[in-house]
């Protein structure tokens, strides 16, 4: 089970050798890269017990469709930077690649008519929501067969048939939007639990801390969903807070937080659905800190010189498509020969909207006025 950030440990005494008693920062402001990747495996490997037997009382069909979302999730993003390279797709384009157990494992514990918000790398939540892959592709093309006919583009995915409130392009943006959707849920007794994902940089622009505040003084059924990959664009978290558990700051407005490893999705799962009953039975909110890493750089305009090759590499040991794969196949769940269908099956699916956005038209000239308010 994920530990709650109130099980922090003590902070090191300060080096005695060190200038007014401050131990100089780690390179580049961050921890020894082997002690980091050694302490998360240590983590896993410890829940790996608990995580079988969660696997083996979940639904086979479930389970398969988790892990069938993960992978198309991984695939379709991979064509993606494959047809922005191509000139396909532009303006800026945020992938998901690595972080596919925050979206999978949270979203698919809520019910059809909960609603989501999330931040502009929104493509992977906009497919598990119910946006097909073909509406997803045709939007990042720019096509009138897109969710929101061509306008929005990569960060802008929208469905309010399927309650997905966006993608959104302003750092914490989304979170006040977020809140205002469970207030509103809660002022028409909808019964609907809003999930608000946002990432860690985010944390430090007010809103961030004024809808906590609000969120718990009104008890509003919102789940807060910080989706930690440890860097803001090109900076490090720990050279951009002074404290590196997001989720204990949610105890300064009385809110119940909880730490959980971003990449075993059967843990984002558990941890969602204790907040998910929180939310619908008491109508309280939560923060949730989930700690993951993007494979990729920020944008696809990013090259990513701010961290090593050694880096990527040691953190991908920990792939969370890999690690619930194992799982399963320990658990006895599926063979490697599912494995591939599953695959097979996500490829099949990612050439289809491939094929649907080349063949969508772009939207007429008639279309730039519709839908526009002011």
């Amino acid at each position: 089970m994920p530990k709650t950030a109130t099980s922090r440990k003590a902070q090191a005494k300060p080096d005695k050798t060190a200038k007014n008693g401050v131990k100089p920062a780690a390179q580049n402001g961050r921890r020894d890269l082997t002690e980091v990747v050694e302490m998360m495996s240590a983590e896993f490997e410890k829940r790996r017990k608990s995580q079988i037997e969660a696997i083996k009382t979940t639904d086979k069909k479930l389970l398969r469709e988790m892990l069938y979302q993960m992978v198309l999730g991984r695939v379709f993003e991979e064509k993606c930077a494959e047809v922005y390279r191509m000139g396909k797709i532009g303006g800026f384009c945020h992938l998901y690649i690595g972080q596919e157990a925050i979206a999978i494992g949270s979203m698919m514990a809520l019910e059809p008519s909960d609603m989501v918000i999330t931040s502009y790398r929104d493509h992977v939540q906009a497919m598990v929501k119910g946006i097909t892959p073909e509406a997803v592709m045709a939007e990042l093309y720019g096509k009138i067969g897109g969710c929101v006919k061509g306008k929005g583009g990569s960060m802008h995915m929208f469905s309010k048939e399927h309650e997905f409130y966006g993608g959104h392009g302003i750092v914490g943006g989304q979170i006040g939007v977020g809140t205002g959707m469970a207030y509103a849920a809660k002022y028409k007794g909808t019964g609907q639990v809003a999930l608000c994902f946002f990432g860690e940089a985010a944390v430090n622009q007010g809103i961030f801390h004024e809808s906590l505040n609000m969120a718990q003084l009104w008890k509003l059924p919102v789940i807060y969903i910080c989706e930690n990959n440890q860097y803001g664009m090109g900076t490090s978290q720990e050279r951009a807070m002074s404290s590196r558990s997001i989720a204990k700051k949610a105890e300064s407005y009385e809110m119940a937080n909880e730490f959980v490893d971003g990449m075993d999705v059967m843990a984002v799962r558990e941890a969602t659905e204790r907040a998910i009953k929180r939310a619908r039975e008491e109508s309280l909110p939560t923060l949730l800190e989930i700690r993951s890493y993007r494979f990729m750089g920020h944008s696809m305009s990013d090259p990513g010189n701010y961290r090593t090759r050694e880096e990527i590499a040691k953190y991908q040991e920990r792939d969370p498509i890999a690690l619930f794969e194992r799982s399963l196949r320990d658990a006895k769940v599926f063979t490697d020969k599912d494995f591939e269908a599953i695959r097979q099956e996500a490829i099949e699916a990612t050439d289809r909207a491939i094929k649907f956005a080349d063949e969508s038209p772009f939207p007429d000239e008639s279309e730039l006025l519709k839908d526009v308010y002011a």
